[in-house]
């Protein structure tokens, strides 16, 4: 059900980025139809609250405990040069100039900050958690929601100070549990919503990323050499 409402999620934005005029309910009636299914739950109905709209191009700001901050993009740093980031995890701000790949992809390990930094910047919703406090049924859970879906990416995020934490450009939600209701409002808001990303349009392959091999993230504080993240 979870895996079903993520996909349906991702498929209402892209209408929307494809400037569809169908909204709301009317919206989920129409992708209902086409996987064959009669009837729209009441958790869709009540998701259609956070879809981006003409009046309402950035509905995030309705989600409990939602912080947000504007960041300047195009700012970019080349590995091993680090960034002093002001949140953690961070969700904005001077980053790698290579990206991490976002294509659905969950990593079994810790990926360097600053390439998933640049994935933000091309509208993914990056989903990191405290390896320490989600393991089985709830690490499993927020993969099921990640994995195959595009512009969604998850990797554990060490030292995290809650279970877990997702991320947008310019946004970030930290949440107790995997079954927390925020964490699909949080992705219906702003997955690939052109209001509050820099780089409409921008893909989450890189050539230059090794998904199977990840750069590491690094635990150590940033030394005195570390850029600002604005």
């Amino acid at each position: 059900m979870r895996s079903t409402t993520t996909a349906l999620v991702i498929a209402l934005v892209s209408v929307l980025v494809a400037g569809a005029g169908l909204t709301g309910v009317a919206l989920l009636t129409a992708e209902r139809a086409v996987a064959g299914q009669a009837t729209v739950s009441e958790r869709d109905r009540e998701l259609t609250a956070f879809m981006p709209s003409e009046d309402n191009p950035d509905p995030s700001g309705a989600i409990p405990g939602i912080v947000r901050r504007d960041y300047d993009p195009g700012l970019h740093v080349v590995a091993p040069q680090r960034v002093a980031y002001d949140h953690s995890p961070p969700f904005g701000g001077r980053h790698d100039q290579v990206w991490a790949n976002c294509n659905g992809v969950v990593y079994p390990t810790a990926v360097r900050t600053e390439h998933l930094v640049h994935s933000l910047e091309h509208g993914s919703v990056w989903i990191a958690y405290n390896p320490d406090r989600v393991t089985g049924d709830e690490r499993a859970k927020l993969a099921e929601r990640v994995e195959g879906k595009p512009y969604l990416v998850m990797s554990p995020y060490p030292g995290l100070d809650q279970p877990i934490s997702l991320q947008s450009w310019g946004h970030q939600l930290k949440v107790p549990t995997a079954d927390d209701e925020r964490i699909d409002q949080f992705i219906t808001a702003l997955l690939l919503n052109p209001a509050t990303y820099p780089e409409p349009g921008a893909p989450c392959d890189s050539i230059g990323f090794d998904q199977d091999a990840p750069p590491p993230f690094d635990p150590t504080p940033p030394g005195p050499d570390a850029q600002p993240p604005i």
